[in-house]
């Protein structure tokens, strides 16, 4: 006959068996599932068995008198597949998802033997010798041994597993590892004190232990908001976090978030939990969040891009990272950097260095321009000269008109005389037609440079006439050295790339320091697929130290009399204008080389 069953025992026993009941309705009807919402519910089937087993088994036997080993077979379904789910339950919780392998198909060799063995007992009796509803009247056979080492091993190991794991990450003493101990604690405690016979250990006590473990264990995972999906670890630290971020599982729905999302986004808890991150974009607008998404699913990585949400008036920097364990992709983490007063202060930065630019530029302006007009004094006295000499020969014909003693071949040296005088005029218009040209691409606006195509003939041309006069003055010789055809076309701003040149130039006749009678080296080479420019000076070189921050910040050896502008808005033109590069080699007291590579 069953063993008889207390009064408390009972009301544990209806208590425990509809809070197990309430846990399964609510984790099966909580959206979306996960995977340790899975095994969860598998641990409190296997428990709901265990009570249906023992309910059916007491109603049969009293009522029926029926052999309670029979029922003892179906309760042992669930009593042995506990523990396995319990340690697949504790795997997901420290690993947050788990992948299937053959290593937890062997979970189950035990428990099987364990259930045929139970099943066919009546024929070698390895299972149980005698079987009893009371615990010290119960004969065991040898293989209980086995199973109960296995049963309670597995169940030790699940639960040091969680354990470890919540204490890592929100401290030993933390509400979720308090939770863990107690829930491994009462079947334990159980168990000790019915073995002392410190209360009457029947066969009901095992599923009302199981239960509550169950329970403290559901706290522990899900803290006290059941299955939100949001471990306790680490909670306090992000909620601290000035950086807002949210996580995806891997259908992305949002899971988590920290309170500087909800504070930054000007959201409640309630708008965004367990939501389609894409239904939440509809009101910020992300650019790139669907295409980066797929795309951190693929492979493990982080992908990021800046973009400003007018619903806040915010600039943000946002990382999408993939979460991965083991190689299982297991969700997207989503993080905000609030850069908002960084682009303010590029802003202004910007607003100051168009200043600088501009003033480089006129001054660059004004040094050129000063050796133009120099230039274009030669060329103007020409044709002043010219202009008076026409005026002689026009006066001389004039007056040849009608004499008698003029002939024929004195109106044909006349003629030869004035067509002279014209082709040196045209040629002297020619020449200031190319300065005009050459000045005016320097002193358009910025903005209003355009890419077209243009010949190294050209472009050489342009930088001969710019810098003949600082050429001149410095007594510095500039050798050009084509290795590539002259008619070669290049595509790009040819303003911009004179404008790169001519500060190359320049800066390597002040390498001289003044020294008269040197020579600068231009070539224009092809290597591999790029046009390479070549300014070579044997003048003294740079040290380490401006070598170190060339390009990447403004630095001057000029002192007073540089900003630094010119190589580091030279390197900005060639990236923008031709998606180029500029390369260097220097050495104290021996020379700079500066290459401009174009590629075609």
């Amino acid at each position: 006959m069953p063993a008889e069953i207390n009064n408390l025992q009972f009301v544990l026993f209806v208590a425990s068996a509809l809070l197990t009941i309430f846990l399964l309705r609510y984790i099966l009807k909580k959206k979306p599932v996960t995977q340790i919402q899975k095994f969860l519910a598998y641990m409190l089937l296997c428990v709901l068995i265990i009570y249906v087993g023992l309910t059916a088994q007491r109603y049969f036997v009293i009522e029926f008198n029926t052999n309670p080993i029979y029922f003892e077979n179906f309760i042992y379904i669930g009593t042995c597949l506990v523990p396995v789910m319990f340690f697949l339950l504790a795997s997901s919780f420290v690993n947050t998802k788990i992948k299937f392998t053959k290593k937890y198909a062997l979970l189950l060799v035990i428990p099987i033997i364990s259930l045929l063995l139970l099943f066919t007992n009546e024929y070698h009796h390895l299972f149980y010798k005698h079987y009893s509803f009371n615990f010290t009247e119960m004969e065991y056979g040898p293989y209980m041994n086995v199973h109960l080492i296995y049963t309670y091993g597995l169940f030790i190991i699940s639960a040091l597993m969680m354990l470890n794991h919540a204490a890592k990450t929100s401290g030993f003493f933390s509400k979720q590892s308090i939770f863990i101990v107690i829930g491994v604690s009462i079947p334990a405690i159980i168990n000790i004190l019915g073995i002392f016979n410190i209360i009457d250990m029947t066969v009901y006590m095992t599923p009302i232990s199981f239960s509550l473990a169950v329970f403290f264990f559901t706290l522990a995972i899900f803290k006290f908001d059941f299955l939100s999906i949001t471990p306790i670890a680490l909670e306090k630290i992000v909620d601290r976090m000035s950086d807002s971020y949210i996580v995806l599982n891997d259908r992305n729905i949002i899971i988590d978030f920290n309170k500087s999302f909800l504070t930054t986004f000007k959201v409640k808890d309630s708008q965004i939990r367990n939501i389609n991150v894409f239904d939440w974009d509809k009101s910020v607008h992300l650019p790139k969040l669907k295409k980066s998404l797929q795309s951190v699913s693929v492979s493990p990585k982080t992908v990021t891009f800046e973009t400003y949400v007018d619903t806040i008036n915010r600039y943000f920097n946002v990382e999408i990272s993939s979460i991965v364990n083991k190689n299982i992709f297991l969700g997207t983490m989503i993080l905000f950097k609030d850069i908002t007063q960084h682009m303010k202060d590029l802003k202004t930065i910007k607003s100051n260095q168009d200043i600088l630019i501009e003033k480089e530029r006129f001054a660059s302006l004004g040094q050129m321009i000063g050796g133009i007009a120099h230039n274009l004094k030669t060329p103007i006295m020409s044709i002043s000269g010219a202009a008076e000499a026409l005026t002689d020969l026009v006066k001389e014909y004039d007056s040849s008109i009608g004499d008698p003693e003029v002939t024929n071949e004195d109106h044909h040296d006349i003629a030869r005389d004035m067509a002279s005088w014209i082709s040196k005029i045209k040629t002297h218009t020619s020449y200031m037609s190319d300065v005009i040209t050459a000045v005016k691409g320097q002193a358009v606006e910025r903005t209003d440079n355009v890419a077209s195509d243009f010949t190294l003939e050209e472009l050489i041309k342009r930088i001969t006439i710019l810098m003949k006069h600082e050429l001149k003055n410095a007594l510095i010789e500039l050798n050009i050295n084509l290795k590539v055809d002259s008619g070669f076309i290049l595509h790009g701003d040819v303003n911009s790339l004179v404008q790169v040149m001519n500060n190359l130039i320049s800066n390597a006749i002040q390498s001289y320091n003044g020294a008269p009678d040197n020579k600068i080296d231009l070539i224009v080479q092809k290597k591999n697929d790029s046009i390479v420019l070549s300014v070579r000076d044997y003048g003294c070189g740079m040290s380490k130290e401006v070598q170190d921050k060339l390009f990447k910040e403004m630095i001057t050896t000029k002192g007073k009399n540089g900003t630094g502008l010119g190589l580091f808005m030279s390197y900005s033109n060639i990236k923008a204008h031709f998606n180029g590069s500029i390369t260097f080699k220097s050495e104290l007291n021996k020379g700079t080389t500066f290459s401009i590579i174009l590629p075609l």
